[in-house]
């Protein structure tokens, strides 16, 4: 986790949200412990919370604050379905900076399916013909 931290901070410069402590008061949700994630999505405005854990942010707790939770493999069938060519890109990536063993976008797709991005795997197998726009 530190890792994947270190990570985000030096790719996204404002990857992190401050001053949103005292939101963690305002907010309802049906666990307390996930209070902070919502606050800070408030302090931060995005439009969507993505998380594995739905359950806990239901829609009658988010709408009054603009914002929806979507799983992680919703989430990127949408960033698919907006711009297929630079998701499949960055796969290929992916699998390109696999050196020990190398990766193919195969081995990506295998590791993306197994942490649960199931349909997204499933469309980019079948989108990866040459050819598919």
């Amino acid at each position: 986790m530190a890792r994947t931290r270190d990570l985000l901070r030096g790719a996204i410069r404002a990857c992190l949200v401050t001053d949103y402590e005292p939101l963690i008061d305002v907010v309802t949700l049906p666990d307390t412990h996930d209070r902070h994630v919502l606050a800070a999505a408030i302090k931060s405005r995005p439009q969507v919370i993505v998380t594995s854990n739905i359950k806990d942010f239901p829609e009658s707790a988010l709408e009054q604050w603009n914002v929806e939770a979507k799983t992680p493999d919703e989430f990127m069938l949408d960033q698919l379905y907006l711009n297929g060519p630079v998701l499949y890109g960055a796969i290929q990536r992916v699998a390109d900076s696999w050196r020990n063993p190398p990766g193919t976008v195969n081995d990506v797709l295998d590791r993306l399916e197994r942490t649960g991005l199931v349909e997204t795997a499933a469309l980019l197998r079948r989108w990866k013909s040459p050819g598919w726009q």
